[in-house]
């Protein structure tokens, strides 16, 4: 995992106020080079709209840096170049195949927004078709794959372009578990090789084992950020949750298990004993 002396994006003082009513209010975060930074909280907490701010599809007001350059301040091209998005819908509007899709996340590296694929390009078409899974699906049409697979097309896209900053929504919401793991590795892969990503995720097990650092949102507020075993803790679980969880360790790695619904705040020791703290699942 690379440092840096200054973070890939720093975000401070992010608010979105849309139709009157406020969404996202005073989120702060920031994504080191090499980091993974998972963005976890209930159905309509504001994660999407996070990301979305981020990505400069919603107006909103703070201040965002992508590598130092005011984020809202670079033109299209260098921003697409910078920073790859993949959004929580699914839907694809074109009769394209897999192949074109994919090849539309190398048009801000091209000559011209027409121009055709150079051998670089078409090098990191193929290199994100293999890395997704897709390419044996590369001449289908993408209109036409099973969800998981129009998920996967989708990330490969993403994947092709090569930015040092990801942005993926809900990226396992529609895969089977093997492709959970396996977008997650490809993810974490490439934070590894010095880029950084931020993953908004539902599975608190699949952010616990691959993220460096979490923020959990609540009503569209931070409720907690920092480091997993700080954010996972059972009064967060509990109160933004309003669940009871199972955790443990299984190879070095934690995984939690949404166990019961909270009954009135009353602790139950059974389910975080410290027996079940290290218990490791049956195979």
């Amino acid at each position: 995992m690379r440092s840096a002396s200054a973070s890939l994006l720093s975000v401070t003082g992010l608010s979105v106020h849309l139709g009157g009513r406020a969404l996202v209010t005073g989120v702060e975060l920031s994504v080191e080079h090499g980091q993974m930074l998972g963005l976890i909280g209930p159905n309509g907490a504001g994660k999407s709209t996070v990301v979305k701010a981020i990505a400069q599809l919603l107006p909103y007001a703070g201040a965002m840096h992508l590598e130092g350059a005011r984020l809202s301040r670079l033109a299209a091209r260098e921003r697409g170049r910078k920073l790859a998005y993949l959004s929580q819908e699914d839907q694809v509007q074109w009769p394209i195949t897999v192949a074109e899709l994919v090849a539309l996340g190398r048009y801000p590296h091209r000559s011209g927004w027409g121009g055709a694929p150079g051998a670089g390009d078409r090098a990191a078409i193929e290199a994100a078709m293999h890395a997704a899974d897709v390419w044996t699906l590369r001449g289908r049409r993408a209109d036409q794959l099973s969800g998981g697979e129009r998920a996967r097309a989708r990330l490969a896209r993403v994947l092709a372009v090569q930015a040092p900053l990801v942005l993926a929504d809900e990226p396992v919401a529609a895969l089977d578990p093997r492709h959970q793991l396996e977008v997650m590795a490809l993810l974490r892969g490439h934070c590894e090789d010095g880029g950084g990503a931020i993953v908004v995720l539902h599975d608190l097990t699949l952010a616990s084992r691959f993220c460096d650092r979490l923020l959990l949102v609540d009503q569209g507020q931070p409720v907690a950020a920092g480091p997993v075993d700080h954010v996972l803790v059972p009064g967060n679980l509990r109160a933004v949750y309003g669940i009871d969880a199972v955790t443990g360790m299984h190879r070095g790695q934690r995984y939690i298990v949404p166990w019961s619904l909270e009954q009135g705040g009353a602790h139950q020791p059974d389910r975080n004993t410290s027996a079940n703290a290290h218990a490791k699942p049956s195979h």
